[in-house]
């Protein structure tokens, strides 16, 4: 289950994703013991100190914590990504990048304490059985399953369990009198890592993909198959605030842009020989022009693909400078099933390369960086970062490109602020325009689906009008956010249209959303006008 809740991204959400999610992963594991001096006897002075301690220490002390605790503070005197994951925190730092979990199938909220269903995953049990969009769980397996208790665990706890298990949920839907019962059989149920994929011209395609999962190769070569059904001749590839996953994926992903025997990457470290990785003749897309998309929060896989797209002149990158994450973690499984994902290389892009950020004052600044970024003005002025000449490269069409921290695009485009006011972020904040679009689909669901039964005639002839935002504003205020003019003209435009947006995802499905909003999406409307007049292209030397 996938419980989406969108609007804007904070600074701060963002920096918090950033430090827990983003790693590129070597695909295989490994007991192999790492190279060091006098090992043994290292051994021996770590477990003669937990002697000491068990048999002289004044009080009792838990040898296994302490043995954990000591490794993670190992970890952190070498690198900001070697980490540290618990028998328990193995499975669900994986279940992102494998690609599937075992449960029912639903994608869901909480409101007003109940589990209302966002939509049921095509072809999972829910969806087979019939479980709509709209339909509250009121008990599980006959319990009440409302009121304070229930949180996001709670319903992962019980609605989650092996495949075949069983789970019975008593459904209330609109319009029909007490509980209708469904006994659901769990199953696999894919995590999708492309999140939207639709036409943004008559020709222009554009694939949104969050992640770079098990399963990402094939949903981009399944949208990409979409898109040129459509007519796709040129692609728009969304990789913002994709922090990154599995180096295999990344490679054979460059790989479906890039002509024969092109270096994607390479990796290098100390103890780890240079490996080259280089494109074949496969691959879906190698004609036709392509523009990523990317900002701070697009990290090591992420910037694997801008960098092997931007050193081989093939297609324009866009957007504020990624995040400059070029090491490689390989993970080793410990006796107890543990993990350590160890930092064992460096990548590196086709031009050389490494875009790897300093890391010499430790981990707390160094995270610090997205922070300082913002404060020193990077993030609205291109002219506020300053490369040296050691770190400068050159692509076969002599187009300059950086090293030393980061993918730094082609075209710059600054954060946009214009449309904020705190009414918003207060708004955003309580959750308001969530709640209030799944009270106002409560009552018109049937009625939108039967007049719009697609994305998009809905794109383009539903309208939030006066009457509903005016509607809105009184329901936020019933909330305690009193009304603000100056809030509303500031950001008035953006709040209708972002609850056209989530009103069109509880009606489709999460792509609904971003193609709805997408005319206030101002590097989107960049990247489709830089394919539309191709200037730029021809002035870089970009295959096209």
């Amino acid at each position: 289950m996938k419980n989406y809740l969108y609007s804007r991204i904070t600074f701060r959400a963002l920096f918090f994703h950033m430090l827990i999610a983003f790693m590129v992963m070597t695909p295989f594991r490994s007991n192999a013991q790492l190279v060091r001096e006098n090992p043994r006897a290292t051994i021996q002075k770590f477990a003669a100190m937990l002697e000491i301690i068990n048999y002289y220490y004044v009080d009792s002390a838990n040898s296994a914590s302490l043995t954990e605790d000591a490794i993670v503070a190992m970890l952190k005197e070498l690198d900001p990504h070697s980490m540290y994951l618990s028998k328990e925190d193995v499975l669900k730092a994986n279940e992102p990048l494998q690609g599937n979990f075992e449960g029912v199938g639903i994608q869901f909220q909480l409101y007003h304490d109940t589990i209302l269903v966002v939509a049921a995953v095509p072809g999972g049990p829910s969806d087979k059985l019939g479980i709509l969009a709209g339909d509250k769980i009121i008990t599980i397996d006959g319990e009440d399953a409302t009121g304070k208790k229930v949180s996001n665990n709670y319903v992962m706890e019980k609605l989650r369990g092996p495949k075949n298990s069983k789970v019975t949920v008593g459904i209330q839907r609109k319009g029909r009198k007490g509980l209708i019962e469904y006994t659901i059989v769990r199953d696999k149920i894919p995590i999708n890592s492309v999140d939207a994929t639709y036409m943004v011209g008559d020709t222009i395609g554009y694939i949104k993909l969050t992640r770079f999962a098990r399963t990402s190769l094939t949903e981009v070569k399944q949208s990409i198959q979409t898109l040129k059904k459509n007519g796709m001749r040129d692609l728009i590839l969304d990789l913002r605030n994709n922090s990154g996953g599995y180096l295999d994926v990344a490679i054979d992903l460059s790989d479906e842009f890039l002509d024969n025997d092109k270096l994607i990457v390479y990796t290098e470290g100390m103890r780890s020989p240079r490996t080259n990785f280089k494109s074949t003749s496969r691959g879906s897309f190698k004609q036709g022009r392509i523009v990523v998309m990317v900002n701070e929060g697009s990290a090591s896989a992420s910037e694997i693909v801008a960098g092997a797209i931007q050193d081989w002149d093939r297609g324009l990158i866009i957007g504020r400078r990624s995040f400059g994450k070029g090491l490689v973690q390989r993970p080793f499984n410990l006796p107890d099933s543990s993990v350590v994902r160890l930092t064992t290389a460096r990548y590196y892009t086709p031009s050389g390369r490494c875009i790897q950020k300093p890391y010499d004052n430790g981990t707390e600044d160094y995270y610090a960086d997205l922070m300082n970024r913002f404060k020193h003005g990077e993030f609205v002025s291109a002219d506020s970062i300053k490369f040296p000449d050691s770190i400068k490269y050159y692509t076969p069409s002599r187009r300059v490109v950086y090293g030393g921290g980061g993918i730094m695009p082609d075209v710059f485009i600054p954060i946009d602020t214009t449309r904020n006011s705190k009414y918003y972020i207060d708004l955003s904040r309580k959750g308001l325009l969530n709640e209030y679009t799944i009270d106002y689909l409560d009552k018109h669901r049937s009625e939108l689906k039967r007049k719009y039964p697609s994305v998009g005639l809905f794109k383009e002839n539903f309208q939030i009008n006066d009457e509903i935002f005016e509607d809105f504003i009184a329901f936020a205020e019933a909330k305690e956010v009193p009304r603000d003019e100056e809030g509303i003209e500031r950001s008035g435009d953006e709040i209708k249209m972002i609850m056209k947006g989530l009103i069109a995802r509880n009606i489709f499905d999460v792509s609904a959303y971003f193609e709805v909003i997408s005319p206030i999406d101002n590097e989107l409307m960049q990247a489709i006008k830089s394919i539309q007049d191709d200037t730029l292209f021809r002035k870089l030397s970009i295959a096209m």
